[in-house]
C-alpha cells in the first residue's frame, strides 16, 4: 500500500515538473497556483520572477464551514479573484500542479472567471 501512495506521488511531482517548465508567472501576468488536498483547497497568484506571492485564498476563509467541497471551491476561486482585481490584476496563466482540470480544480477556475479573472 505505501508503495502505491509513493508512485502515486511520484507521477504527480513528474506532471507538475511538466507543467512547470512551460508555465512562468510575473508581476503584471501572475501564475494562477491551486493545490487540493484531501480536506481543503487552496489558490495563490505567483510572481515567479521575484518568488513572491501577490495573493492567496483558500477554503479556511470562508464564512460558510459547511458544505460540498465543489462549492466551497468556487467561492474559493471568486475570493482570489476579487483579491486579485484590488490590488489591479486581471491576467493569470493556470497552474493546475499536477492535479487533473476537473473537480474541484476546475470549480476553482470557473469562480477565478466568474470574478473576473481572464485566463
Amino acid at each position: 500500500m505505501a508503495d502505491k501512495l509513493k508512485i502515486k506521488m511520484k507521477l504527480r511531482a513528474a506532471r507538475k515538473a511538466r507543467i512547470r517548465q512551460r508555465i512562468k508567472g510575473d508581476a503584471k501576468c501572475p501564475r494562477f497556483n491551486v493545490y487540493r488536498s484531501l480536506q481543503h483547497i487552496y489558490a495563490q497568484l505567483i510572481d515567479d520572477q521575484s518568488g513572491k506571492t501577490l495573493v492567496c485564498a483558500s477554503d479556511l476563509e470562508l464564512k460558510a464551514k459547511k458544505g460540498k467541497k465543489l462549492d466551497k471551491a468556487k467561492e474559493v476561486g471568486k475570493l482570489i479573484a476579487q483579491k486579485a482585481v484590488a490590488k489591479k490584476i486581471s491576467r493569470v496563466v493556470f497552474d493546475r500542479g499536477g492535479f487533473k482540470f476537473h473537480g474541484r480544480v476546475k470549480a476553482v477556475a470557473d469562480g477565478a472567471r466568474e470574478g473576473g479573472l481572464k485566463f
